[in-house]
Formats: C-alpha cells, sequence, structure tokens
C-alpha cells in the first residue's frame, strides 16, 4: 500500500481539473456513501474555513457525550493532510488516511488530489457512521468535487471577492455563480445581504426554489489584548476567534443553525465559542510580539490591516511576506505595507511560491529579500506579522 502522500503529491495527480464526472464515477464504484451523511456546505472566497470551524465546534458540543458524529472537511492543511479530514474533532489517523487515500485512487485513476481527497473523506466518514458534516468547498462551488453531494441541510456562501479568476471569472457576479452552484433544489441557502454576490446568489436560488435567508441580527466583535468578545443579542460571550470580520462568520454560523433539524442552546454556542480554534487566523502571540495571520488575497489582507490599526495604531510593523504567484500579490502589498513599515520577503518551498524578482519595483525597492525569516520572527523588540500564504506558514510553524 503507497502511502498518502505519495499519491497525492504524484505529478499525474497533483494538479486543478474541475468537474464532477470522475467524482461521482469512483463514487459509484464505491457505494455512494456520499449518500449516508446529512452535509452543511460552504461556499465563497473568504471566511470559508472559520465558518466551518465555528459550525462543527458548536455540533460537536451540541452532540457530545451522544452517539452522533460530527464531520469536518477543510482545506488546504498546514502541516498534514490528516487535518482536513476529522470526526469529532479528532484528525483521520495516517494509518487510516493511507487506507481510504488509497482505496479512493484505485477506484478512478483520473482522479486528481483533491478529487481523492474528497471521496476518501465520503468514505471515511460512512465508516465512522457519521451523522452530520460540515463541508467547504475547494474551489468555487459549481464544478468543485464536494458539490456531488445532493440535498445539503444548509447551504452557505462566505464573502465573495476576487481570487481564482483565471478559474472563476474576472466579474464578482461571474465568480458568485460558480460559488452559487453549491445551492440545492428546496435546501435553505444563508449569505449576508452585504456580501457583493448576494443578487446573484439570490436569483440562482430563486431558479431552483431554495429559501434565501440572511442574518438580521447583530455582532460585535471585541478585543482587548488578553480576551475576545462576541456580542449576540446584548449577551457578551468569550469568542476565541480574533478579527471584527468574524462577525460576518459568525452571524452564518448563527443562522444556519436556525434551519437545522434540531435545537442548540445558548449554552452550547458559548462553550463552543470560547473552545473554537482555527489555526493562523489572526494569531497573536504577545509573549513573541509575533502576529500569524493566513490572508492570501487582496480582501483577506484588507482586514487583517484594517484589525492592525485599530488595536496596534502606533506599533510598527514589520511583515514576513511570501504568497503564490497566481495572487493578486501587487494589490496585496499595497493594501498591506506602508512607508512606515518593514517588509521582509520569503520564497518559501513550494512549486508555485513567488519569486523575489517578480515583484513590482516599487514593492521590489522597499522589500528585503530573507533566506532565514526566523532571524525577524525570533526578535521580540519588533512587532512582527507574518502572512500571506497558508502554505509559507505551514512550511514555518510546522511543530515537527
Amino acid at each position: 500500500m503507497q502511502s498518502a502522500s505519495n499519491i497525492l503529491t504524484s505529478s499525474n495527480k497533483f494538479h486543478i481539473n474541475l468537474g464532477l464526472s470522475r467524482t461521482l464515477e469512483a463514487l459509484n464504484k464505491l457505494g455512494n456513501p456520499h449518500k449516508d451523511v446529512q452535509f452543511i456546505h460552504v461556499a465563497g472566497t473568504n471566511g470559508k474555513g472559520s465558518t466551518c470551524a465555528i459550525l462543527n465546534e458548536i455540533l460537536c458540543t451540541h452532540f457530545k457525550n451522544t452517539n452522533v458524529n460530527i464531520g469536518l472537511f477543510t482545506s488546504p492543511h498546514l502541516f498534514s493532510y490528516c487535518e482536513r479530514i476529522k470526526v469529532n474533532n479528532k484528525n483521520i489517523s495516517q494509518q487510516d488516511l493511507d487506507k481510504y487515500v488509497n482505496l479512493a485512487a484505485s477506484s478512478n485513476s483520473e482522479l486528481t488530489e483533491f478529487e481523492i481527497l474528497t471521496v476518501a473523506m465520503f468514505l471515511y466518514f460512512r465508516d465512522k457512521n457519521v451523522k452530520y458534516a460540515v463541508l467547504e468547498v475547494g474551489l468555487g462551488g459549481r464544478f468543485d468535487s464536494t458539490n456531488v453531494i445532493e440535498n445539503p441541510l444548509c447551504s452557505i456562501i462566505t464573502t465573495v471577492d476576487f481570487d481564482h479568476t483565471q478559474r472563476l471569472g474576472t466579474k464578482i457576479s461571474d465568480i458568485a455563480y460558480q460559488k452559487a452552484g453549491i445551492i440545492k433544489k428546496n435546501c435553505p441557502v444563508v449569505i449576508g445581504i452585504d456580501n457583493p454576490a448576494y443578487q446573484t446568489v439570490s436569483e440562482c436560488a430563486r431558479s431552483v426554489g431554495s429559501p434565501l435567508f440572511s442574518p438580521s441580527f447583530g455582532v460585535d466583535i471585541s478585543f482587548d489584548l488578553n480576551k475576545n468578545y462576541a456580542t449576540i443579542h446584548g449577551e457578551r460571550l468569550e469568542f476565541s476567534l480574533l478579527g471584527k470580520f468574524q462577525a460576518k462568520n459568525l452571524k452564518l454560523a448563527i443562522e444556519c443553525l436556525r434551519h437545522l433539524p434540531f435545537s442548540v442552546s445558548i449554552d452550547e454556542i458559548k462553550t463552543a465559542l470560547k473552545n473554537v480554534k482555527w489555526p493562523f487566523r489572526l494569531e497573536y502571540h504577545p509573549e513573541k510580539n509575533l502576529l500569524i495571520d493566513g490572508a492570501h488575497n487582496p480582501s483577506g489582507v484588507y482586514e487583517l490591516r484594517k484589525f492592525l490599526d485599530e488595536y496596534f495604531p502606533n506599533v510598527k510593523k514589520a511583515f514576513v511576506f511570501g504568497c503564490l504567484n497566481n495572487k493578486d500579490y501587487s494589490k496585496m502589498l499595497s493594501k498591506l505595507v506602508t512607508d512606515e513599515d518593514e517588509l521582509y520577503f520569503y520564497e518559501f518551498n513550494y512549486p508555485n511560491a513567488l519569486k523575489f524578482e517578480l515583484l513590482p519595483p516599487d514593492i521590489k525597492q522597499k522589500a528585503v529579500k530573507i533566506e532565514n525569516p526566523f532571524e525577524i520572527i525570533d526578535n521580540k523588540d519588533k512587532f512582527k506579522i507574518v502572512c500571506g500564504s497558508l502554505y509559507m506558514l505551514g512550511e514555518l510553524f510546522n511543530p515537527r
């Protein structure tokens, strides 16, 4: 039996080829395990992972000490493929990952990396008797392999912005149309009314007879550098995820709960919000004078900059930055770095990592190329922000 990593990273698997036919063929050969689980399906440009993490924590809290198992499927991973598939908040074991990836890969030789993982996840969830699962779209939605599910309990569209434009389109309406492909007939859809994709998603929902819901309540996020709070319906709850932008994700998650076939108590929500974890999203380490964030597109970087300006307004900032070469890095850096900040550029070890030579001349003039980022990260006299790519963060902060 081959290792999962060897299969998934082989040259004939490690690419993107959108479409559902290969995944459907594989699942059909394997007994259609995706039909044995009830899913909450989440698409969008920014906030998918946080929304999934919040919902997963709430469901795990609600069903704790019962025989109901909860699944979570997210991407990308930080340190190991095992992070992408969880049951009851526990990563799939390496042994099981190897087993299910081999089963998936053998079902259809044309499956890509993400399609193999998707099929493996469905098999694993079925065998672990998962009843409810939170499912994050990999890319887009309409032709993403997760979209083989048929009747989700709820479809959620988080904030839509420009990303993967070469595959999804160069207009918000085009991108929104791809995200809205996860909407299924007569299944509830949740989207914020302030989402740039709202009109397109609304039209797509109406065309298939799906009810559309938007959170009508407010959420206020406050942070005092010691604890973070979310105020919902006038009640102040401790919330472990930083950033005011998390209010949008939290509202979507809370609204989704209203359309599930069971009721969650406020005490369960309170416990879940205190405990939810989503690594490298505004992860602040005051003892190291360090902030780590997975912002990897212009809108994510914009939210990061807003957070820094609000809570660290008079502190000189040193950015350690690296990203993929298919990102709008010029726009990202123009939003992120001011004339008063320091910029250290790192070419991390990944096939599509951006090279220093490709930086625009004005940014290149300001940036300092570094071979060892920890010369900056370990300097406690500087306030460091490490950002630009989850792949880079996974390389730098791998605990092994």
